[in-house]
């Protein structure tokens, strides 16, 4: 098996900080090759050259980045949104994978999901935990889900 993942990074990331926890990221990329025989892991995340330390350890745990520029909002937040990139990349990608690996709970890619499932593309979704993670990814995936959080002892950064 040759499988991808696709990592939308802030999703996953703002979800376990949201819960009081870190992801080990290396720990999650040894997971994902060991368990799922994920060959490719693409993480999509907005740009910022504070977090360059984050990038490179993310590059040399074996991910591939994907960056979009952030948008600097009126009320001074900024917003890295990279979910056409995923979607973008899952399609540009298509012939190169056996099975898709999304790691999103966001409710924007049950469409990949629901496409990729009709060509026998989808291999399973990686959400955070089951509500935070939309209905519409949750229907989506139908029995093909996990929840990072069910497993925080594994993937929780010491």
């Amino acid at each position: 098996m040759n499988n991808y993942a696709f990592i939308d990074g802030t999703n996953l990331h703002l979800s376990t900080k949201y819960l009081g926890w870190s992801i080990d990221w290396q720990v999650f990329r040894e997971y994902l090759a060991r368990r799922h025989r994920v060959t490719q892991a693409y993480y999509f995340v907005g740009y910022s050259s504070q977090q360059m330390s984050l990038y490179n350890n993310l590059s040399s745990y074996g991910y591939k980045l994907i960056h979009r520029s952030l948008l600097r909002l009126p009320d001074g937040s900024v917003k890295g949104d990279c979910d056409t990139e995923l979607v973008l990349h899952a399609m540009i990608q298509y012939y190169n994978y056996d099975k898709a690996v999304i790691v999103t709970g966001d409710g924007d890619m049950a469409c990949l999901v629901e496409y990729l499932d009709s060509i026998s593309k989808f291999k399973l979704v990686i959400a955070c935990k089951p509500d935070s993670c939309s209905h519409l990814m949750r229907k989506a995936s139908g029995d093909n889900i996990m929840y990072v959080d069910y497993l925080r002892e594994r993937f929780e950064k010491k």
